[in-house]
């Protein structure tokens, strides 16, 4: 065999070779806390249809389970590529040096723009210094209101509460025991979602996590404690999540609710009357306006074998911004994205300039001791079994041991 045929066989080999590579189907395993049918099943699988050679297998996890489930799988080597996970606890699985840094793949994105992103999700995104996750969507808290039970009882429906104070004056005149009606609903239960709702109260009054025992605090507590009290809000409050507290607004059993957009796919098939979104209310006149960040930040493990493919589905998901307000009930979590002919427009623009004030949990990577905290706090004053300054004195303790002041 000659010297040039058998480069030329050679050349041939390698070239083989290479197109097999090429073609070698790649199989990307993404854990959700959503379910079928909702956001990530959606995107992903459009995603998938567009690259016939990724697969894309597709788990869903419990919310509360995430964090164990998925560092027990990485201790394992079976880590999923890419997990959508709460937005605060992204610094704690940043610290912990399981997630790969995003910075260089977003330097190199023509899709991703970091510097686009609203203050929250940038900053729950990042951990010293470097950004390990991409924001799927945000969300935040404002509330929604029965504008048809506000002309029965004499309010404006056009002028919503502004203030806690005026939140309570309209709670008291929309309370109806005979018709088992609530003035207002909210979720104080003892997990994230109390907390979630809890930090734009104290935010409004000048104190946030790491101040849970200041005066501000105590006064946002002790608010709670009055609407309970007088039974403005129902005594499932203490247990009943945010989705659940939108149902009874959504039924019509309380005529206020404090709740994120998400629930508006829901509500405007169930809600069978004219529902409105104001502004969070601050605490008086001149406070500093607040609100939660939620919804989930998507992170790809270091020990992906498919990064280039797994950040590939990141920027699909993040190109699909102008969509997900009507079709999941979710903002975009860059400033500059508009969402396509929104559903609900009055909706729309009030959780847009909701989203402005919005702050993330933290960031901390310990966060869930934080807010355990917080939520032992409420649980303690709300059920009386003692006064809101001392229940949040000692959560004020706990978080100081944690953050080492």
């Amino acid at each position: 065999m000659s010297r040039t045929l058998r480069l030329l066989l050679g050349t041939a080999a390698l070239l083989a070779s290479t197109a097999l590579a090429r073609a070698e189907p790649v199989t990307l395993e993404v854990w959700t806390h959503d379910d079928e049918g909702e956001f990530t099943y959606v995107l992903a699988r459009e995603f998938a249809a567009q690259h016939p050679d990724i697969t894309v297998n597709i788990k869903h996890v419990n919310f509360a389970d995430v964090v164990n489930d998925v560092m027990r799988a990485y201790a394992a080597g079976s880590a999923p590529d890419v997990i959508g996970i709460d937005n605060p606890e992204t610094a704690m699985f940043a610290a912990r040096g399981v997630l790969l840094d995003l910075s260089p793949y977003v330097e190199q994105s023509q899709v991703i723009k970091a510097d686009a992103f609203y203050p929250g999700p940038r900053n729950s995104s990042t951990w010293d210094g470097k950004l390990f996750a991409i924001p799927r969507a945000s969300n935040t808290l404002a509330l929604y209101y029965n504008a048809d039970m506000f002309k029965a009882a004499g309010l404006d429906p056009d002028k919503p509460p502004q203030t806690w104070d005026e939140l309570y004056q309209a709670a008291k005149k929309l309370t109806d025991p005979a018709k088992n009606v609530y003035g207002l609903a909210f979720s104080a239960i003892g997990t994230e979602e109390g907390t979630f709702q809890f930090l734009p109260f104290i935010q409004s009054a000048g104190a946030d996590y790491d101040s849970v025992g200041s005066d501000g605090s105590v006064r946002a507590l002790e608010f709670w404690q009055k609407l309970l009290d007088e039974k403005l809000a129902s005594p499932d409050t203490l247990i009943r999540s945010q989705h659940d507290s939108a149902g009874t607004f959504n039924a019509g059993s309380a005529a206020m609710v404090i709740s994120g957009p998400w629930e508006m796919p829901d509500m405007s098939k169930q809600a069978k009357f004219d529902w409105r979104v104001a502004l969070f209310p601050i605490e008086k006149d001149g406070s500093p306006r607040a609100s939660a960040l939620g919804d989930f930040n998507n992170v790809i493990f270091k020990t992906s074998k498919h990064p280039k493919e797994a950040f590939m589905l990141l920027e699909y998901i993040y190109s699909q911004n102008h969509r997900i307000w009507n079709e999941f009930g979710l903002l975009p979590p860059v400033q500059d994205a508009k969402a396509d002919s929104p559903q609900w427009p009055k909706a729309y623009a009030v959780f847009t300039e909701q989203m402005q004030y919005a702050r993330p949990r933290g960031p901390n990577p310990d966060w869930p001791k934080i807010s355990k905290a917080i939520q032992t706090a409420i649980q303690s004053a709300l059920t009386h079994q003692t006064d809101a300054k001392t229940a949040l004195q000692t959560a004020q303790a706990t978080i100081d041991r944690v953050l080492k002041k």
